[in-house]
């Protein structure tokens, strides 16, 4: 069986037809993991094929976002959960960015947790999910609703919308604490910060030496910490 090519016009396509009908109400966490709970609702690819009968596929999941770190362009970004179409869209939004800005990295994982198809329209399911969400005041949790076949990409959307909304206030945040300053080398203090914390744990054996040995390689700062990277197997 062959698999259906998917094209970059289809993709944008899914991403114009997505709508964050419930964003969350809070912004992702600036010191700390922030769990985002999703409905995604679509109606079926196959719809047309079932004549008058009405259904709707709810897919629900929950992206984990991860502190942000403060990064430059020694750090790619890596994704979890998402399949190659979801990847392809991220590839064309960093062609619509300058790749060599520093900023900051978000680290993003997607866990599916069902998908239920229902017999009612989709905006009946919709207000029976904005009921449920209400009642339980979960202000993490949002309804978004997109296509069925790119499903993933509408996440994808999702989150970068989120982000995108919450990057100025993470940005101040960090900014108030210093850790947007950067040492004569250029290094920001926030990741000598890390560095610092993974060599404690390091130390008492609750990280792998090589962990540490990639965080400095991607700060190009291993020659300079070579010394006390060693020490760690002397001890």
């Amino acid at each position: 069986m062959e698999t259906m090519e998917i094209n970059d016009e289809q993709i944008r396509q899914a991403v114009k037809n997505t709508e964050i009908l419930r964003p969350p109400k809070r912004s992702l966490a600036t010191f700390g993991t922030t769990n985002l709970y999703y409905y995604l609702v679509t109606e079926p690819s196959y719809a047309e094929l079932v004549g008058d009968n009405v259904e709707t596929v709810i897919r629900e999941g929950r992206v984990i976002a991860e502190r942000p770190k403060i990064v430059t362009p020694y750090y790619l970004s890596r994704l979890e959960g998402f399949g190659p179409e979801a990847r392809r869209y991220f590839d064309i939004l960093l062609k619509t960015h300058d790749p060599n800005t520093p900023g900051l990295f978000y680290t993003y994982k997607n866990e599916s947790k069902g998908l239920n198809i229902v017999s009612e329209s989709l905006s009946a399911v919709v207000d029976k999910l904005n009921t449920e969400i209400d009642q339980r005041n979960d202000p993490l949790a949002s309804i978004i609703k997109g296509e069925d076949l790119l499903w993933d990409v509408s996440i994808l959307r999702f989150i970068y919308e989120i982000t995108r909304n919450s990057l100025d206030e993470n940005v101040s945040q960090m900014s108030r604490r210093g850790l947007l300053d950067r040492d004569v080398s250029g290094v920001p203090m926030a990741a000598k910060i890390k560095i610092e914390e993974l060599f404690r744990q390091t130390i008492k054996g609750d990280r792998d030496p090589s962990e540490l040995k990639r965080e400095l390689d991607r700060w190009n700062l291993f020659q300079e910490y070579e010394d006390r990277f060693y020490s760690i197997f002397r001890r």
